[in-house]
Order: C-alpha cells, then structure tokens, then sequence
C-alpha cells in the first residue's frame, strides 16, 4: 500500500539498504571531482546526544537525463534507478534514510544525471580560422612585390576581414552563453560571478580564469540532487528546496558507469551541508559496498 502511495506520485521508495565501509587507498587518484552544494537559510540538521545527525527520511524522483549529444556507452545504458541505487548508500553514510511511511517522509530527492557537451577550442574554430585567413590575404593585398602599398582588391579583403570578425564575435558569445549555463548547471557559479566579465589578462586571476573556462568546455558527467520539502510539497503542494548538491568529473578518461559510485561518496560529505562555493579534490582509490536494494514502487516514464 505504501509503496503504490509514493508510485501515484511518481517516487521510488528503496529499501534495505546495507552500506559498507569506504576503503580508501593510500595513493590518491588522478581524477579530480568538483562539489557545489548550498542549504537553505532555515534548514537545519537535528543532532543527537553523541553528536551525529539524526537520520532524515526521503523519497526519490526522477529530475532527468542530459545527454552531451555523442554515443557514449557508459551513461546510455545508466536508467534512473542505477542512479539512485548508487546514490542510497552514500546518503546513507550521512544518514539519510530511504522512507517507508509517507506521513513522516521528510525529503523528496529530485535525481539529474547525464553528460555536458565538450566545445571545441576557439583557435580552432570556423571562424577563427577564416579570420586568419582574411587578415593574411588583406596584408599581401595592401604590400606589392616591393613593400610598397598596392591597389587592386584590399577593399574585397577588407570586407572578408570584417565579415570573418564579425563571425568571430558570434562565436565567442555563443560559447559564453554555453560557459554560463554550463557553470549554473555544475556549480561553478561562484567561480563564474568572480572571474567572467573581468579583464584578467595579464593578472593573477587570468591562470584560474582559464583553468575554469577549461574544465567548462572539457565535457564533464555530472549528478544534481535537489532535496525538497515531501511533507509541504505533500500537503500544500508547494516547492521548497531545503538543499542542492551539484558534483561533476571530466569526461574524457572516464565511464560514467565506473566513476559514480566514487563521485557520490566524496560528495556525501556535502549532502545537506554547504560547502561555500565549488571545491575540487582527486576522487580516492576505493569503494562502497552497499547491500540488496528492493525497488517498492516505481511510475513509468511519461
């Protein structure tokens, strides 16, 4: 009964749930993994008397699948309850609770995954490439054999030129446009507010001005929980996050299907927590061992 309650709301209840220990090599791994989270002003976690957290209980939903538009085999298959199964054991270690009465549920956990697109370098670009031709053509045609001024045909290379950088221009404001909503989408916000907009060239900022314009533009898999309040959405059918945690890897030299379990548990440490804009830290050598998940209750897809 319970678990086609939280089917008629389009939820996945899990249950017995059984997490392991987190076995974390020596060496630290190569791959760096990069956390947002942020918390709601009058969300606060009850404690008990030794000091952990008082376990919370939640219900999953599915947010959705980006794809980056290429084949990609590792998170093509991925379906939303491998997500969420993944993603019940961290929560877990932070001592979230799958729900088992829809009265005293107190989270519901929206579930994004999928893929950012990677872009292509702007030297490399079409347009970037026409511009160097245009400005090639346009100083043969001003210079004759001599080094002298020459007459015929600078006014065609002129217009070649400007039309090349007028190509540039919109290249360059489509590829912000993809920086700033990428960046709203994998938590690098924070970074984006301090660095985007500001002439850096030549200062400190202009090295980690790059190094973020990178990692936006490498491709990167990334997960979003966003944590609602069930019993208000329940009751008064209204939308308040409590909190959202946002938590990416490169994609390149990566699996989606191999790299999550790994992603989800650093990013625990967050869950419910802020972390005071984007961190990075190489995901460790290890693994979670979670026991046998029973799905109670799941809505087909619309």
């Amino acid at each position: 009964m319970i678990a086609s309650f939280f089917s008629r709301l389009g939820l996945c209840l899990l249950g017995s749930i059984s997490v392991g220990a987190y076995l974390v090599s020596t060496a630290q791994g190569e791959e760096i993994e990069a956390v947002s989270s942020r918390v709601s002003a009058d969300y606060v976690r009850a404690k008990l008397p030794d000091g952990s957290f008082q376990p919370e209980t939640y219900a999953f939903a599915k947010g959705g699948y980006r794809s980056s538009g290429t084949q990609d085999y590792s998170i093509d298959k991925i379906q939303f309850l491998d997500v969420a199964r993944t993603i019940a054991g961290p929560l877990a270690t932070q001592r979230y609770i799958p729900a088992k009465d829809p009265k005293t549920t107190r989270l519901l956990v929206m579930v994004y995954w999928g893929a950012t697109a990677s872009l292509t370098h702007s030297s490399d670009s079409a347009g970037y490439q026409n511009l160097q031709l245009a400005q090639g053509a346009l100083s043969s045609a001003q210079m004759d054999s001599h080094g002298m001024p020459a007459g015929g045909g600078i006014a065609a290379d002129q217009n070649e030129l400007d039309a090349s950088l007028a190509l540039v221009n919109l290249e360059n404001h489509i590829r912000d446009r993809a920086d700033a909503e990428n960046a709203a989408l994998l938590g690098y916000d924070s970074w984006w507010d301090k660095y985007s907009g500001h002439a850096v060239f030549g200062t400190a900022l202009a090295e980690h001005k790059q190094e973020m314009i990178d990692e936006l533009e490498e491709g990167r898999y990334f997960v979003v929980l966003m944590a609602y309040d069930f019993q208000l959405l329940l009751k008064e059918k209204k939308h308040k996050l409590l909190w959202e945690t946002r938590f990416s890897v490169r994609q390149r030299g990566n699996e989606f299907d191999k790299q999550l379990e790994k992603m989800a548990q650093y990013a625990s440490t967050y869950f419910g927590q802020d972390s005071h804009g984007l961190t990075h830290k190489p995901l460790p050598e290890g693994q979670v061992e979670i026991g046998d998940l029973k799905n109670l209750g799941v809505v087909p897809e619309k």
